[in-house]
């Protein structure tokens, strides 16, 4: 058995050609131009290149960007009265603080402030735990991003057996939700679980978060599983030059899995499209409107 690849790639240019759609139909139809705010502090190299990215993404999809870079000496107090700022601006829809932050600014404190329903990387901790009860929130772009893939590859979920590798609040546990939602039967797997190759081997739905370069070996993986490779690691190669591999090891698991997501190109790109498909949703929440289905 060979894997299918699931093109993470090919499926992101679909949701942001989706976005593209409803943007247009919105400012059409409902007089709604949805806007993104992407804030900056530092100069964190691979920051700049995300940031960078999202922007063009979002005047791409038609969307309002605004970019704001800060200095790495600002204040905790001046990012939050950006913040502040932002959660006022009627045509700022979606709010999006790049981490990581420089030491003097309190992460926690800056995300506590975005207004909730503004809130589109979904950590606030209203979103995280109207999520977990169930009621609408926004999502996580990244758990978004996997759960979609799967729908769109497996159909119906329920009844599957799911392991989720990583207990992180932006990707494992979020998942984790996100699958029991979809009538999974969820385990979350970590550091301390014991027999995890055992555990691993029970999935119908494989999903690995841990940032560890290919810890889940092709023995793991049940035959014909799904795998979701969350990871991405950077390691060096035999040229002194650098390469990205995700959390398992892809030769291997491909042999045995029934599906796989490659790194890179897998769950990687679906993270901005899902960025954009969250302000789409939060810009319709505030407006009253529904989203539309273009």
């Amino acid at each position: 058995m060979t894997a299918e690849i699931i093109d993470g790639k090919l499926f992101a240019e679909k949701v942001r050609a989706k976005v593209a759609r409803q943007t247009e139909y919105l400012k059409e139809n409902a007089g709604l131009t949805p806007g993104l705010a992407v804030v900056l502090v530092g100069e964190d190299p691979a920051s700049h290149v995300y940031v960078r990215n999202k922007n063009k993404a979002t005047i791409e999809a038609g969307m309002k960007s605004e970019e704001i870079r800060l200095p790495e000496t600002t204040s905790q107090e001046e990012v939050l009265a950006v913040v502040h700022r932002l959660n006022d601006d009627p045509d700022i829809h979606g709010i999006l603080v790049q981490l990581p932050l420089p030491d003097q600014v309190d992460e926690t404190a800056v995300l506590d402030a975005i207004n909730p329903e503004k809130d589109v990387d979904g950590f606030h901790v209203i979103n995280t735990g109207r999520q977990a009860v169930g009621l609408p929130a926004m999502v996580p772009c990244t758990p978004l991003g996997c759960i979609m893939m799967l729908k769109d590859r497996l159909g119906d979920l329920s009844g599957l057996n799911a392991v989720v590798v990583g207990r992180s609040n932006i990707v494992g546990k979020p998942m984790a939700s996100l699958l029991l939602a979809e009538n999974c039967t969820v385990t979350i797997a970590h550091s301390r679980t014991r027999n995890l190759e055992e555990v691993c081997r029970g999935a119908d739905i494989l999903v690995a978060a841990v940032g560890r370069p290919k810890m889940i070996q092709g023995d793991w993986v049940k035959p014909g599983a799904t795998v979701i490779d969350v990871g991405i690691n950077r390691i060096a190669k035999d040229d002194g030059k650098t390469r990205l591999v995700g959390d398992v090891d892809f030769e291997a698991a491909k042999e045995v899995a029934g599906a796989i997501t490659p790194v890179p190109g897998g769950v990687g790109p679906m993270t901005i499209a899902c960025l954009l498909a969250n302000t789409i949703t939060a810009a319709c929440r505030i407006a009253n409107v529904d989203v539309p289905e273009v």
